[in-house]
């Protein structure tokens, strides 16, 4: 299935730019802070970043990616990273948020990398895939 994965390609696009992610990790949006609700570019960086769901390390770049993952497993991955942050979630929640997340991903090719503006995901690149 095509999945959102942490990468450090394109890097330095914009001036605010961060990875801490680890390369290939899972990754999911959450919702920005109070700083950062209004202003992708805010101090914290909530609003412009992609969590990695193993690291709990976050980056301003994701690579749409073809993994080996059923729907479930996806949606396993996403309740247990989102229960080692603290959220509660139950399963079905998960599984309709992994389906969000699993259709963003289908919008593009794989290889392309994308950035987030809040609640906007927009193409930095579209790279091919190796």
């Amino acid at each position: 299935m095509k999945v959102l994965v942490a990468t450090g390609r394109t890097q330095g696009t914009r001036g605010n730019d961060y990875h801490h992610a680890v390369e290939g990790e899972l990754v999911r949006i959450d919702p920005p802070c109070r700083k950062d609700r209004d202003d992708p570019d805010g101090r914290c960086g909530c609003g412009r970043g992609f969590a990695g769901m193993n690291s709990q390390r976050a980056t301003t770049t994701a690579r749409v990616a073809e993994v080996p993952l059923t729907r479930e497993e996806y949606a396993e991955a996403l309740r247990s990273s989102l229960e080692r942050d603290g959220v509660d979630q139950c399963s079905c929640r998960a599984l309709d948020e992994a389906d969000g997340l699993a259709e963003l991903a289908a919008t593009w090719p794989v290889g392309t990398v994308v950035e987030r503006r809040l609640d906007a995901l927009t193409r930095r690149t579209q790279e091919v895939p190796s």
